[in-house]
């Protein structure tokens, strides 16, 4: 049979884009969208499956006219949206967010980029949403697929139809069975990869041999009875809603489960005619017309999406991302009208056009792609002399190496640690890696008063006095350290400073993620506990205590946004967000003992809407966490407000 226009399966591909697309752009009632993908993959297993037949069956078939089909169809709207994101990926991605693009532009270019993603990370993690070309992977299932199936079906074409569908029945099986088996193993995998894909590709090519089996005048299968074409059109399409909408981030993906939408689309291409109740919906002017701009508009939605979350200075608004999920439709209309329209009609562009063209494009997209990887994301070549100069205030202290980590964590006493310049020791920094620049930097204000201070701290180990179960290594040293410090009897300030949202929750990942809770919450008390025993025997011993909150953490490396931000004042975070990952310690601060002296970076590092990284042309930080000389300068200045050091000044 030839392959009938059926206005409903367009019907169904704008019922596939819409929830990717609302997905995606993080409407939480679509949180089962990602399925939109499963639903074009039945489609095109049918569609192609119902050419490839008719052209057997008339001896037409042609590899060199199947894959210029292909090339037709997918790579010229494909190479716009690349050529398109280039300038913004330069402008705007961070170097090394800009090395993963690069890479992303060979993968996509060798339909190979749902290998690479599968190796950088899972669909669902946060740093996933900043990749401009994520939703290539699903192009390269297809076209992978598209290398064997042709060829297995010509190999198979003289056993009959039945035994073609016997053989595929077997294939599905086997591929559901190490979809299901994958998601045990490695789930990343299992999302990403054609063998764990390729059954719902096969479900859409059984469907086309059932019709080809038994069609009617409209090209799809005629019941025997018409109510069971409404039921059954029905049940599909209202397996495909409760995917979209019950489905969320954490069911197991596409095992068992993708048998929801992927059967319940099968069901729809199988019964739905212009006469059920789903084929008026799916016919009718809306749904057909969006979806003949599906695959531009999926194209089109995540670039739009992951540039403005890269962009954004806190999580983007709702509204913000629903007009860009409004606009990649817009889009999607001049990319549909002007390039996939034109490059489709052979009289415009002959076979010979489009294969030069093609490779000339996918070579030009693989030498920008490898020059990135060569260049760190063309790093250097992005630089201007103002922001070589902000780079150069980015450093931490001069002494970090010579006065942090100065043993392993097992020593035992602390038989050294770090005075800085000359004079009397009467002040101390105790803590972690976060303690070292506000060492150096109070060490500076106390030389002019003609004293000094000694400093004691070590990279990770948080404030996990005599917690033996919680890390054993760094517990020796904080019982260590601290008794040495307490037997130092002319120290009498001791500023503590430690990364405490480190030891509470995790670290970060991504930009503006939701809050890690790794640690867990039994653990996470005992750490606080620990934190004001450390804080409480300090004060009981007779020291001035001055406890330093941590630091807001940026949402990138400070080169990465110097580079992105273009300027002597540069936004680091949004103080909204800060305030919530800080939130646990300062709703516990009450229970540190009285009198212990109380400094917040933020004060003097966030305006009440955004917590700065670099302000006058300098650094406030050397990375996305720890503090610059000079921001650590801007802290010590509130510290000498509340607790002068005495003498002469």
């Amino acid at each position: 049979m030839g392959l009938k226009y059926r206005g409903e399966i367009d019907g169904l591909r704008a019922v596939a884009v819409l929830p990717v697309i609302l997905f995606h752009a993080g409407f939480g009632l679509f949180g089962g969208g990602y399925v939109g993908v499963d639903v074009f993959f039945v489609i095109s297993g049918y569609l192609i499956t119902t050419i490839l037949l008719s052209e057997l069956q008339a001896g037409t078939f042609t590899l060199v006219g199947f894959y210029e089909r292909r090339a037709r169809r997918i790579l010229p709207a494909l190479f716009v949206v690349m050529l398109v994101t280039l300038p913004f990926a330069w402008l705007w991605l961070a170097p090394a967010e800009m090395q993963k693009f690069c890479n992303s532009l060979i993968g996509v270019s060798l339909f190979a980029s749902n290998v690479l993603f599968w190796r950088e990370s899972g669909y669902f993690d946060s740093s996933a949403e900043l990749k401009p070309l994520l939703h290539t992977w699903s192009l390269a299932v297809e076209e992978q697929y598209y290398l064997f199936f042709p060829l297995l079906l010509m190999a198979a074409w003289r056993l009959g139809r039945r035994r073609i569908a016997v053989m595929l029945a077997v294939l599905l099986a086997a591929s559901l069975v190490v979809a299901e088996w994958g998601l045990r193993r490695d789930p990343t995998a299992a999302y990403y990869l054609l063998p764990t894909r390729g059954w719902e590709l096969l479900i859409g090519a059984l469907a086309a041999l059932v019709l080809s089996a038994r069609a009617g005048e409209s090209g799809a299968l005629v019941p025997p009875r018409a109510w069971m074409g409404q039921v059954a059109s029905l049940a599909g399409f209202g397996a495909i809603a409760a995917s979209v909408l019950l489905f969320d981030r954490s069911t197991p993906f596409p095992g068992l489960y993708a048998l929801l939408p992927t059967v319940g689309t099968a069901l729809v291409i199988l019964f739905v005619t212009p006469q059920t109740g789903v084929g008026a919906i799916l016919g009718s002017r809306f749904f057909v017309g969006v979806g003949m701009l599906s695959y531009s508009a999926y194209l089109w939605h995540q670039p739009l999406l992951a540039f403005a979350r890269v962009r954004a200075i806190g999580a983007p608004s709702h509204g913000l991302m629903a007009a860009l999920a409004v606009a990649s439709v817009g889009l999607a209309y001049l990319s549909w009208r002007f390039v996939e329209r034109p490059f489709r009609q052979r009289r415009t562009i002959p076979r010979r056009g489009v294969f030069v063209l093609s490779g000339v494009f996918l070579l030009f997209f693989i030498a920008v792609g490898q020059g990135g990887r060569m260049t760190g994301g063309y790093e250097a070549a992005r630089l201007d002399e103002g922001q070589i100069a902000l780079r150069k205030t980015a450093e931490p202290s001069p002494l970090r190496d010579a006065c942090h980590n100065l043993d392993s964590p097992d020593f035992t006493p602390p038989s050294r640690s770090c005075t800085y310049f000359s004079g009397r020791t009467t002040w101390a920094v105790f803590g972690d890696s976060h303690a070292v620049e506000l060492a150096y930097a109070l060490a500076e204000g106390l030389r002019d008063h003609g004293q000094s201070l000694r400093h004691l701290s070590f990279s990770g180990c948080g404030p996990v006095l005599g917690q033996g179960d919680l890390d054993t290594p760094c517990r020796r040293w904080s019982d260590a350290a601290l008794a040495y410090l307490l037997s130092l009897r002319g120290v009498d300030t001791v500023v503590v400073a430690y990364r405490m949202n480190l030891y509470l929750f995790g670290e970060h990942e991504g930009i503006y993620p939701a809050l890690p809770d790794t640690v867990g919450e039994a653990a996470r008390l005992r750490v606080w506990r620990s934190y004001v025993d450390l804080v409480t025997r300090l004060h009981a011993a007779g020291k001035r205590v001055v406890v330093v909150e941590q630091a807001p953490e940026l949402r990138k490396g400070i080169g990465d946004l110097i580079l992105l931000e273009r300027g002597e004042r540069i936004v680091g975070v949004a103080e909204r967000w800060w305030m919530r990952r800080q939130r646990f310690v300062r709703d516990h601060l009450a229970d540190l003992p009285p009198g212990v002296i109380l400094v917040d970076p933020a004060d003097v590092l966030c305006d009440g809407k955004v917590c700065l990284a670099a302000s006058g042309g300098k650094a406030d930080y050397f990375d996305d966490d720890h503090l610059s000389v000079h921001g650590a300068r801007k802290v010590a200045g509130q510290i000498f407000k509340l607790a002068a050091p005495s003498g002469p000044s």
